[in-house]
């Protein structure tokens, strides 16, 4: 950065702390010290390891070489800019590699077989309106139903800003329900984990509804981006723009790894729940000023401003043990409203498998799974088709997604039970046989924030109690935005405006 652009930061020392150590609360204390060197910065994480669910494990065999093994994403997007950025800020960014966009693309599983997303489709939007003519995902009445979007009217109740419908609602509207189940649907879930029903259009897909509500319908939107040449990369995409994102040689943690070293050892606390907090207001001020107490079991500590980056449900907890004259009511609403926000559990089952075990398996990245096919995973990713360095080249590694908000009774099972149910899957589907060479069980358990309908009501009300509390801060996924990207960007505003940075 040049010096126009280093943000200014204040002159008089601040006490913060950061409560939490997944990337919320990591990429908040890293701009937190970047941008107000002179501030005490401490991160509290009550387990002993940072990162949240961000992890990654390096396994080394005797017979068959190493194997790297995200826990959790094994890449992030370019694109919003934040990620990308942080890894400039840090030094890193010449050390980030790009999947292998020669196996881009992905599939849905249709009648039992693997079929490839239609080139040039992106969630809800065909860029290539022949290859949608063309696909065996949709019945002739199906693609009938989504040539004649063009003619439907818009969701009426989309035209006033207060009002809100689900994803499914939205695309059933106007695209068919054979669309939905088939495509969209899948597509959707698999990125928020989510029952698409319930899922808010407003919270996840404000862009299509901004091209609705300007162009009357989303083949009329593709037409203008087309004439503008803005659907360059997308017109080169299945499902995903695989050229836009990037990961490293040794896994997501090495970004955790790199950040807590930036962060400084001395400012991160691991192993230290936080149990209460306690506003300390200034009786000689009128104004809004004091002091936090943050209290562990190591004693209390006080600090000029306290930042909460920790799960929806945790900071529901902290703010109900906020005391304080003045201030309690506001903090049991954004408690309240915290608390509205569902979480939903996943298990992330990676089996290292020799391709001579596998009959069928797919050059492309991965596949998601309509629920009308009923079946017992929600997608899979070949995590070593991105990124073959990942594992010994006669090996693969394939992530399967198993539970999430609409099969929650699987994650029931003991971990041999799910990875016996999912070798049963992958037999069917890519004609896995035989016991692969590892196999590892990772559970998120109320980790995937559910954005349901409505879910900006109730940020703004949570938003508007969080600003009636001084120098407490929230930051989070279970506010907006899921993904690495969105994540770091929150937490470097927040860090900002916490040092007047501009």
């Amino acid at each position: 950065m040049d010096d126009k652009s280093e943000p200014r930061s204040r002159s008089t020392a601040q006490r913060i702390a950061v409560i939490g150590g997944g990337l919320s609360g990591l990429a908040t204390a890293y701009y937190l010290k970047r941008f107000s060197p002179a501030a005490t910065v401490t991160l509290y994480e009550s387990s002993s390891r940072l990162g949240g669910v961000i992890d990654t494990e390096r396994i080394e065999t005797d017979q068959h070489g190493c194997f790297v093994i995200d826990h959790g994403a094994d890449m992030f997007a370019t694109e919003p800019p934040a990620a990308i950025e942080l890894c400039r800020d840090l030094g890193v960014e010449d050390q980030l590699i790009v999947p292998d966009t020669t196996r881009a693309g992905a599939m849905i599983v249709h009648r039992g077989k693997l079929v490839p997303i239609p080139d040039g489709f992106v969630l809800m939007r065909a860029t290539k309106l022949w290859q949608m003519v063309t696909t065996p995902l949709l019945s002739v009445p199906g693609k009938l139903r989504f040539l004649a979007e063009r003619f439907v009217n818009s969701q009426l109740s989309m035209d006033d800003a207060t009002d809100d419908i689900s994803v499914a609602e939205f695309v059933r509207h106007r695209m068919g329900a054979e669309v939905l189940d088939r495509l969209v649907g899948p597509l959707v879930a698999g990125i928020y984990t989510a029952d698409i029903e319930k899922l808010s259009m407003k919270a996840t897909m404000a862009p299509m509804v901004a091209m609705v509500q300007k162009h009357g319908s989303l083949a009329q939107a593709t037409l203008a981006r087309r004439r503008e040449d803005k659907d360059r990369t997308e017109r080169n995409s299945a499902g995903a723009r695989y050229e836009k994102f990037r990961g490293f040689p040794n896994g997501m943690k090495q970004l955790i790894d790199t950040l807590a070293v930036a962060i400084g050892e001395k400012s991160i606390q691991t192993e230290t729940p936080i149990h209460a907090l306690h506003w300390n207001a200034d009786q000689t001020s009128h104004s809004q000023a004091g002091t936090w107490e943050i209290r562990s079991e190591r004693g209390a500590e006080s600090f000029d401003e306290v930042v909460l980056a920790t799960p929806a449900a945790v900071s529901a907890r902290l703010l109900r043990t906020v005391t304080g004259e003045a201030i309690q009511a506001a903090s049991e609403t954004a408690a309240e409203a915290l608390s509205s926000i569902e979480s939903a559990s996943t298990a992330i089952v990676v089996l290292c498998v020799p391709k001579s075990q596998i009959t069928r398996l797919p050059n492309q990245f991965g596949f998601v799974v309509p629920k009308i096919e009923q079946r017992k995973i929600l997608a899979v990713s070949f995590a070593s088709h991105k990124y073959p360095i990942r594992c010994p080249s006669d090996h693969t590694i394939i992530r399967v997604f198993v539970g999430g908000a609409l099969q929650p009774e699987l994650l029931e099972q003991s971990d041999d039970e799910i990875v016996e149910m999912v070798r049963g899957e992958l037999a069917e589907l890519i004609g896995m046989t035989g016991t692969e060479t590892l196999a590892r069980v990772v559970r998120w358990n109320n980790a995937m924030p559910q954005y349901h309908v409505g879910h900006l009501k109730r940020v703004e009300t949570i938003r508007r109690a969080m600003d009636q509390i001084p120098n407490l801060h929230l930051v989070s996924n279970a506010l907006g935005g899921v993904g690495i990207a969105p994540v770091i960007s929150a937490g470097k505003a927040l860090a900002r405006k916490i040092s007047g940075a501009s």
